[in-house]
């Protein structure tokens, strides 16, 4: 069951690994965003592409995206396997 899991989370991550992710938000001309984009926003994303992708699997040590510009984040799919895609965050 558990080498199952290991190799399913093994595939989802070829999948998701360099993955880039456009996400358009309002944000002011000095570039901060009205808001954030946190760990909900990627997964919801990240479903939406038919990654089925849990919000706490998403990774962000430095917190929630505050700014617009490319953001590599760190989604765990396993406890030995994480994918890391790049967010690139532009202004609406």
């Amino acid at each position: 069951v558990q080498a199952e899991r290991l190799g399913a989370a093994q595939e989802k991550a070829s999948k998701i690994e360099g993955l880039t992710l456009q996400l358009m938000r309002k944000a002011g001309v000095d570039g901060r965003l009205f808001g954030s984009v946190g760990n909900a926003d990627i997964a919801d994303a990240l479903n939406a592409q038919g990654l089925d992708v849990d919000k706490s699997m998403v990774r962000m040590p430095l917190g929630p995206i505050k700014m617009i510009g490319d953001n590599q984040v760190e989604v765990a799919l396993h406890t030995d396997v994480v994918g890391i895609i790049t967010v690139s965050v532009t202004a609406e």
